[in-house]
């Protein structure tokens, strides 16, 4: 289902943190991440909550909007340590012509740099779904141009959301290094 041939986007981005990397817990981060602090990370971000899958499988559920488009994202947890968290949904995406499915998968990693910081990651691909790839045939919508479309549009997004996440991570880190200490 997620092959080359249907990748819409793959953008990563990076940043740094000035936090060890002890203390950095992304998994931690994301599934605590305040409504308030998603929002502040990027003007498209609407809301952000936690649930769980019916397995009992961490979620996060975003909501945003791209290219015009709102996207609600239902993250399930496929990878989750503490320096290495990879999330993948099938989001549903509202258009002007109607809602459809894409696969997306949400890699967020760190390494060390020295002793007082590290390299955050961002990485998004996203994947068209056999239901959106009926849904572009419906329209005439060739695969190649609707990907042409989106790829500016999406790596804009993580271009611009990379820098304001490792930011609400290293606060968390350095909030989680200050716990440490007074305990």
């Amino acid at each position: 289902m997620h092959s080359i041939e249907n990748q819409i986007v793959d953008s990563s981005f990076s940043a740094i943190i000035n936090a060890p990397i002890e203390h950095v817990d992304i998994p931690a981060w994301c599934f605590a991440l305040p409504e308030k602090e998603y929002q502040q990370c990027s003007p498209a971000h609407i809301a952000a909550g936690f649930t769980t899958a019916p397995d009992g499988t961490r979620m996060s559920i975003n909501v945003e909007t791209i290219g015009g488009s709102l996207m609600v994202q239902h993250y399930i947890e496929t990878l989750g340590e503490k320096h290495h968290l990879v999330l993948d949904s099938d989001s549903d995406v509202f258009t002007p012509t109607g809602r459809v499915t894409i696969h997306v998968t949400w890699e967020l990693s760190v390494k060390r740099i020295d002793a007082q910081r590290c390299e955050f990651t961002n990485r998004v691909r996203s994947y068209a779904t056999d239901e959106m790839m009926a849904f572009l045939d419906r329209q005439g919508i060739p695969f190649e141009v609707f990907r042409t479309q989106r790829q500016p549009m999406s790596i804009a997004h993580n271009k611009g959301e990379t820098p304001l996440f490792a930011a609400s991570i290293e606060r968390a880190a350095l909030r989680n290094a200050s716990s440490i200490k007074a305990a």
